[in-house]
């Protein structure tokens, strides 16, 4: 989806700026990238019965994020500061703060109103993205 063109922008200029962080936040997207393709193929399969259109449809969705490196590279390669990474940095933030926060979420809670899984779900998911961070510091 959408929201898949920053996490591959970010991951262009992390990498850029320096090749271990670019590989952290390469294995922590490819990480919650495993349920976001589900959450695309699952719908898509139900509806149409159709694995091979379910994966396509999920491969569609992730393309963006090598679209977004590229483009990031076309057009930023040869005029990186200090400064642009960090507006670039900045606005990638945004972009998936504004998306996990009013899209993610609500998401998630229109299907389990009561709360039951949702913020329970919600702290495992940034224990597992903490633990990747650590792990590499290893």
């Amino acid at each position: 989806g959408i929201h898949n063109f920053p996490e591959g922008l970010a991951t262009f200029v992390a990498t850029l700026g320096d090749p271990k962080v670019g590989g952290v936040l390469a294995v922590a997207i490819a990480i919650h990238n495993i349920p976001e393709g589900l959450c695309v193929a699952m719908p898509v399969y139900y509806a149409t019965g159709n694995r091979w259109k379910a994966f396509g449809w999920a491969m569609l969705s992730g393309m963006s994020e090598p679209f977004a490196a590229l483009l990031g590279w076309a057009i930023l390669a040869n005029s990186f500061s200090d400064k642009l990474y960090g507006i670039l940095f900045g606005i990638v933030s945004g972009m998936m703060v504004v998306i996990s926060t009013r899209e993610l979420l609500p998401t998630a809670h229109r299907y389990d109103p009561e709360d039951s899984v949702v913020t329970y779900s919600f702290i495992a998911g940034m224990c597992i993205m903490a633990l990747s961070l650590v792990l590499f510091l290893l």
